[in-house]
């Protein structure tokens, strides 16, 4: 499975290039903070994924808490073909840690 870092993610961020972010966590865990992107909780993945069908060919980069609900994501992604996908490695706790130290995480 393919990884990014918080850190690799943030120069692309900060390069402004084109990387499609997909929020898995529950909704009262995005409500406390968030970095961008598509929120679609990992129960929801598979009804929704319809909804990035135009981002098929997009890098596609998937966040949660830590990285475990990312992954499953990610699993998820790979098999309904999408080929450019990357869990957040550490999620938003290494965000936090590595990144904004001032942002709350659920």
């Amino acid at each position: 499975m393919q990884e990014i870092t918080v850190l690799e993610l943030k120069r692309k961020l900060d390069e402004n290039q084109e990387v499609v972010l997909v929020d898995v966590r529950e909704l009262e865990e995005r409500v406390v903070s968030h970095i961008g992107g598509f929120h679609i909780p990992l129960s929801n993945l598979p009804s929704k994924i319809w909804d990035l069908e135009e981002y098929k060919e997009a890098e596609i980069v998937v966040y949660c808490r830590s990285g475990a609900r990312s992954a499953n994501a990610v699993a998820f992604f790979l098999q309904m073909g999408y080929q450019n996908v990357s869990n957040l490695k550490g999620g938003m706790k290494a965000w936090k840690n590595e990144v904004d130290n001032s942002i709350e995480v659920a």
